[in-house]
């Protein structure tokens, strides 16, 4: 066998052989507990339970008094999460200031509607992701946050009849 081959056959099995070179992808539940991280250094992290929707493109967490204003040019909203913590039943009320990335027009059984996008961050499992949010009031809702598709994408695969697959553990 040339050289070359030998050194590419050796290369291949033992990438074929490491520990993590099979790993199975995590598969989440379509209800996961997770953080909405309103600032990553914050403490004030709050427990609440999501629902990973693939029949939604993006995703979409739960805002209360929403008000629109301008700064420095730019819009921004003010909105309040009260959210119930799903580790202490206790409600947590916070509120945020956060640019407009965009305006997005959401189409439902209700009919059309449009809801300021801004990024927020939250922690699924062990990761966090930047991600962008629709903000609408979800109070009739049993699930405050909702995952769309787009961040579905880089989470991996979700299995409909599971539900609480992974804790989130973000340092």
């Amino acid at each position: 066998m040339p050289r070359t081959h030998k050194a590419c056959w050796l290369l291949l099995t033992s990438l074929c052989l490491s520990p993590g070179a099979w790993a199975a992808p995590t598969v989440y539940g379509w209800i996961e507990k997770g953080l909405i991280m309103p600032d990553v250094t914050s403490a004030k992290r709050v427990a609440v339970k999501m629902k990973l929707d693939t029949g939604a493109l993006t995703s979409s967490m739960d805002a209360r008094s929403l008000q629109h204003f301008k700064r420095d040019g730019k819009s921004w909203v003010r909105f309040t999460l009260a959210l119930t913590d799903a580790n202490t039943d206790k409600e947590v009320r916070q509120t945020l200031e956060r640019p407009v990335e965009r305006t997005v027009t959401v189409r439902g059984a209700g009919g059309m509607e449009e809801r300021p996008t801004v990024t927020m961050s939250i922690c699924l499992g062990d990761k966090v992701y930047k991600e962008w949010f629709t903000l609408r009031d979800r109070s009739d809702m049993n699930y405050p946050v909702l995952l769309g598709r787009r961040l579905l994408a880089e989470l991996g695969p979700v299995d409909s009849g599971r539900t609480f697959t992974v804790q989130p553990s973000c340092d």
